[in-house]
């Protein structure tokens, strides 16, 4: 017997059947809140998605929060120091599962024209799991919607992430 067999004729054009997690997935994936972490000139572009031309939160991606236990995302942009990698990874720590982190800018993804010096993190994947690259230097606001947007794709339908290792797996094989 399904469940929908049990609802009332009368209500049957007015029930929608689905399943919890479904349900959890897309209201998370719906409501995320960012960390506001910007180190450099990336941090710029990512305060202009926040503003009326862009609006992110048409997006679910309401108010950049200040405190890492109210955020759910971290999104890294600017040059990322060895100084600065620790308090980076202190907040990802006090962030509250699940949690997700962006890199922002060619800095956080390799060092960006800072790569060759002693005092830059050669790529934030180094330190943290990173969820989603958006290269550029300094990526368009209309980029990082974009990754926010794959982001929540991917929370949303994260058998879509596991493909993608299966594919690296069967590359790697190769």
């Amino acid at each position: 017997m399904e469940i929908v067999d049990i609802v009332p004729p009368i209500l049957k054009n007015n029930v929608i059947v689905t399943k919890v997690d479904q349900l959890f997935k897309w209201a998370h994936g719906n409501s995320i809140w960012p960390l506001s972490s910007g180190l450099a000139c990336c941090a710029i572009e990512m305060m202009s998605c926040a503003a009326a031309r862009f609006d992110l939160s048409r997006f679910g991606y309401e108010v950049f929060r200040p405190c890492p236990r109210q955020a759910d995302l971290l999104i890294v942009a600017g040059t990322l120091t060895w100084k600065m990698a620790t308090p980076i990874i202190r907040l990802y720590e006090e962030m509250p599962e699940p949690k997700y982190v962006i890199a922002m800018g060619n800095c956080p993804i390799a060092g960006g024209p800072f790569a060759d010096s002693y005092a830059v993190v050669p790529g934030i994947d180094k330190l943290l799991p990173v969820d989603v690259y958006i290269p550029g230097c300094p990526p368009r606001p209309e980029a990082l919607i974009e990754g926010m947007l794959k982001l929540r794709q991917l929370i949303m339908h994260p058998e879509l992430a596991e493909k993608g290792t299966e594919i690296e797996k069967k590359v790697a094989d190769a």
